[in-house]
């Protein structure tokens, strides 16, 4: 085992202080500790949004599984019937000579999504502005475990779902669900330390992005070059009214909406909108650069959104998409095929990709580990990774038009996503230590250092 060299820095998740300690001395104040007191109020500042997110997200993981459950009993009840008419019943918009008519699982789907879509693309942002994404040294391990974690579980759906129908649900294994895997990562308590909870968000938000990326190219239908032009124009109205120092939040919904018209317009998902918005909202105070003293345009935004987001959509999301009636779900080669690949794909490609990329970089002496985080912690989180849920079945509504087909991904989701959690807790139980009061560490104060790629 290789350790740490003799002046690790420890530094916070903002960069905004530095420190340096020996080997062997008894640890230094934190940061806030140390700092005056307008500085530690600073601090306070940038630690309260984080713990607040994670926060968010864990309780958003505990109601995604009792939404799923609701929907797995509610879809295999003598009941079942109203639980489809529910999500397929229409909803009418006229004005005028104009009318509008979907379905409540449209709804949910294509839009409500796309808010949570958005909400993920200001997480992006922020994450790649100042954030754990913000420079290659940072970013490259959670990049290189997320591109492992996508590319090997799509590889293992490739090998075991060998009918033709069944072969476009590679992308369903590829996502990771952050909020559930959040939610079990809370139930180990002090085992999980900030800075593997932080790799795991860092890592999700690159999961995200492959994913959206995925969508994008591989699961939408042809391009409508008119639908793009009124995208083009939506984008171009968000841009003239950030010129002209345009603050109010609300003002930037109909040219959002026209966003939305324009890339569903042109055949892709219109969760890619919210995406796309998200992406271009400024990450500094003051749109015109001018009010430093202004909360950033995009901050403001999550800490709004992602509350809703998170704790109300995702569970809608869940409730109206995660039933699936066992008794009704086909029998036949090619379903049984696409359960064990989503399956296989999830609880052993996840674990397997990140931790391949994750040694392979490290080895190379391109990335860095958190303090803290070793074999036994990234073996944890490949296997808390395994958990794809919200993204997978959204993916899987995407990836199959047979409800076959649909059913037996959501079945394969639902039963990978369970063994992971499972096995994550166990793993968790049976290697890592909880740590002592005086070695807890905020969300939002990590401790990084130049170790050599090491094993435990």
């Amino acid at each position: 085992m290789v350790g740490p060299p003799s002046q690790p820095v420890q530094w916070n998740r903002q960069g905004l202080s530095m420190s340096t300690y020996t080997p062997g001395q008894s640890p230094r104040p934190s940061p806030s500790a140390e700092a005056p007191k307008p500085l530690r109020g600073l601090l306070r500042l940038v630690r309260q949004p984080i713990e607040s997110f994670l926060r968010i997200e864990a309780a958003s993981g505990i109601l995604l599984l009792t939404s799923a459950l609701a929907a797995l009993i509610w879809a295999n009840s003598p009941w079942a019937a109203s639980y489809t008419q529910l999500w397929h019943l229409p909803l009418r918009l006229r004005l005028g000579g104009w009318f509008f008519e979907r379905t409540i699982e449209w709804v949910i789907n294509d839009g409500l999504m796309a808010v949570f879509f958005f909400v993920v693309g200001l997480e992006i942002r922020h994450e790649v502005h100042q954030g754990e994404l913000s420079t290659w040294r940072r970013a490259a391990l959670p990049v290189a475990a997320a591109l492992g974690g996508m590319l090997v579980p799509a590889m293992l759906y490739r090998v075991f779902a060998t009918a033709a129908a069944a072969k476009s649900g590679w992308g369903v294994p590829m996502a990771t669900d952050i909020a559930f895997a959040l939610g079990v990562l809370s139930l180990l308590g002090t085992r999980v330390s900030a800075p593997l909870r932080v790799l795991l968000l860092a890592l999700a938000v690159i999961d995200d992005l492959g994913a959206i990326v995925v969508i994008a190219i591989f699961y939408s239908r042809g391009i409508e070059l008119s639908g793009l032009l009124v995208a083009a124009l939506g984008l171009g109205g968000i841009f003239a009214m950030q010129r002209f120092g345009v603050r109010s939040a609300v003002a930037y919904v109909a040219p959002g909406l026209v966003v939305w018209t324009g890339i569903y317009g042109a055949g892709v998902h219109p969760t890619i909108a919210g995406v796309i918005v998200g992406w271009v909202t400024p990450v500094r105070a003051g749109i015109d650069g001018k009010r430093p003293d202004a909360r950033p345009p995009a901050e403001r935004l999550v800490e709004l959104l992602h509350p809703w987001a998170a704790l109300v959509i995702l569970p809608v999301f869940a409730l109206a998409n995660a039933g699936v009636s066992v008794s009704r779900l086909p029998l036949d080669t090619g379903s049984f095929g696409v359960v064990m690949a989503v399956a296989v794909g999830l609880v052993v490609g996840k674990p397997l990709g990140i931790l391949l990329a994750s040694g392979l970089t490290l080895r190379l002496g391109i990335a860095t580990l958190p303090v803290g985080v070793g074999l036994r912690q990234l073996s944890v989180l490949g296997v808390v990774a395994g958990v794809g849920f919200t993204m997978a079945i959204f993916i899987a509504q995407l990836a199959f038009t047979e409800p076959g087909l649909l059913a037996a991904a959501k079945l394969g989701v639902l039963a990978a996503s369970g063994v992971a959690a499972s096995f994550s807790l166990i793993l968790g139980r049976l290697l890592l230590s909880p740590a002592s009061p005086a070695t807890r560490a905020s969300p939002a104060t990590q401790t990084f250092t130049n170790r050599s790629p090491a094993s435990e």
